[in-house]
């Protein structure tokens, strides 16, 4: 071989041979001369500092306004609340002026008190009216004396009573109201030398027009008496009245 064609062949291996050293110089080994196992992975790196809040976005455009919804069922009612304080007590309010006077009403009112003439002849048949023909006291005249018949005239409850004395003879008589009898009182004459009472009240619902009376219950026990010293009455009075069905207040 010539010369002249190994000054190429050596130049190239001078050339290769400065680019291996170099290389080996700056620890820069090729992988296809040495080939090692993967390293172990590194610590993960601490977390950076939160960044500048960014810029503000440009506001959006308005939508069109949506349509109103249906509206929803009524809710549960919620349980009662306690009970709050008590207020203070407001200021006494301004004194009214005085009203109109009004009518004065007046109380109805019923009474009699009657007894028997000294005497007097007293009816023998059962069923006949005792005839208290004497007043003592009658102002509204509710009582007639020549019925012997009390009549009422204000709806209400009354008091009757009756005082019968009995001499020489014994009695029985009856309390009447309207053909029917309220009460039954008798005495039995029993020879006394004197007189003896027989005594007896009752209380009546009346209504207008409802008669009470005192009658005969057996003929013969008809021992009604009366004198200058004792006397035989009959008396009655309103207790209360019904004022809504009164006529004096109608």
């Amino acid at each position: 071989m010539s010369s002249l064609r190994l000054l190429p062949l050596l130049h190239s291996l001078l050339l290769l041979q400065l680019h291996l050293s170099n290389q080996l110089e700056d620890n820069k080994i090729p992988p296809s001369l040495c080939t090692g196992h993967p390293g172990i992975p590194g610590t993960p790196g601490a977390h950076g500092s939160s960044g500048q809040p960014g810029r503000d976005g440009r506001d959006g455009r308005d939508a069109t306004p949506g349509e109103r919804g249906h509206k929803g069922d009524t809710g549960d009612p919620g349980e009662t609340g306690m009970r709050g304080l008590t207020g203070d007590a407001g200021d006494h309010g301004e004194k009214g002026e005085r009203g109109q006077g009004g009518e004065c009403a007046v109380a109805p009112k019923s009474a009699f008190s009657v007894k028997l003439t000294e005497g007097h002849t007293l009816p023998l048949t059962v069923g006949n009216v005792v005839r208290f023909d004497k007043v003592v006291i009658n102002e509204q005249g509710d009582y007639n004396t020549e019925t012997g018949r009390f009549t009422c005239k204000v709806p209400g409850v009354y008091y009757f009573a009756v005082h019968a004395t009995v001499y020489r003879a014994s009695l029985q008589f009856d309390l009447m109201k309207n053909a029917h009898t309220v009460a039954s009182y008798f005495q039995y004459y029993g020879n006394w030398p004197k007189p003896a009472s027989l005594s007896g009240g009752s209380l009546l619902h009346l209504a207008p027009g409802d008669q009470v009376w005192v009658q005969m219950a057996l003929s013969e026990y008809n021992g009604f008496y009366s004198s200058t010293k004792t006397d035989s009455t009959f008396t009655g009075f309103l207790v209360y009245s019904y004022w809504k069905n009164s006529a004096v207040f109608a």
